[in-house]
């Protein structure tokens, strides 16, 4: 004999599935070897745009890493003011070295 107990879990469970089905049908598919954008689904980006964002902070210093990259200055403001886009490998590493060799701010805090 069912129960209205099992009815209900029955019920919620295929309620569940449904939902997980709409939901991922309205995700879009990223086709593997694509290009990833910023997005929650890249944070370890994210966390080196939260290191590099200080450090762009005073007057030419995005000039400045455009040039160490590069790249043109609004390229920069599309990686880290605007998050619509990533650099590339070659970069994204030039970009890590360039990060290494700023001062900390417990140095800035001494100037």
């Amino acid at each position: 004999m069912i129960g209205l107990v099992d009815i209900i879990d029955a019920l919620s469970r295929d309620m569940e599935r449904e939902m997980h089905k709409r939901r991922e049908a309205r995700r879009p598919r990223i086709k593997r070897g694509a290009t990833l954008r910023p997005s929650d689904d890249t944070p370890l980006w994210n966390a080196v745009i939260s290191l590099v964002e200080p450090r762009l902070a005073r007057r030419g210093s995005k000039a400045l890493l455009a040039r160490e990259l590069g790249l043109h200055k609004a390229r920069v403001g599309e990686f880290f003011k605007r998050r619509s886009a990533m650099p590339d490998a070659e970069r994204t590493l030039r970009l890590l070295i360039w990060l290494s060799r700023q001062p900390t701010e417990k140095s800035d805090a001494a100037f």
